[in-house]
């Protein structure tokens, strides 16, 4: 690729990494923290008054979730795999199946056995805009929906209306995997939010 063809392919990034900030609903406060970019240099690169250096772009496309390429545009190449990086949170193992940034978004999730709890303890749950899809693998995944506890085991799916309070935990003896597709809301609160600090 010449320096001509490069040249609007760099423009179009700092647009680019607003938008994709604003749809996950992360400040420019947060993401500073979470990459360790300052909050002026990530405001200048968004705005297209810093060059968008591999330096740069390497920590956003980790917080992101999302290849190199990817966050700047790249043109596709025809070759239609993906190449997931998992990564870890909460303890939860997360595996993307998807690539692109809008639209729905798939992950292959790993939960590991539960620690010992009390007998009644309930996952944490949450709730936002949107629907989720998931299925399950292997092992057993307890589904926390609403005031209802289900437990799926390999071959069952779900589907739910994610405003109603929600949440997951392994219900079995090793370590459970399903599928799950949601769209950016769900992705936001399943795998970007931090705890609240103690």
């Amino acid at each position: 690729m010449s320096e001509d063809d490069l040249a609007p392919v760099l423009d179009a990034v700092g647009p680019r990494l607003r938008s994709l900030r604003k749809g996950r609903g992360i400040t420019l406060a947060q993401l500073a923290e979470e990459t360790g970019v300052s909050l002026s240099t990530l405001s200048r690169l968004e705005a297209g008054r810093r060059e968008p250096t591999l330096k740069l772009l390497l920590p956003l496309a980790k917080a992101y979730g999302v290849q190199l390429d990817e966050l700047v545009g790249a043109p596709q190449t025809g070759d239609p795999r993906i190449h997931p990086r998992p990564f870890t949170r909460h303890g939860k193992t997360w595996i993307p199946l998807t690539r692109h940034l809008g639209g729905l978004h798939a992950y292959k999730q790993i939960l590991p056995v539960a620690p010992e709890t009390p007998a009644g303890t309930r996952p944490e749950q949450g709730m936002h805009e949107g629907y989720e899809w998931l299925y399950v693998l292997s092992g057993r995944l307890l589904l926390a929906l609403g005031e209802h506890d289900l437990v799926l085991s390999a071959g069952e799916a779900a589907e739910f209306d994610t405003r109603t309070p929600h949440g997951f935990a392994n219900a079995g003896d090793r370590p459970v995997e399903f599928l799950a597709l949601y769209g950016a809301q769900g992705e936001r609160m399943h795998v970007r939010v931090r705890p609240a600090a103690s």
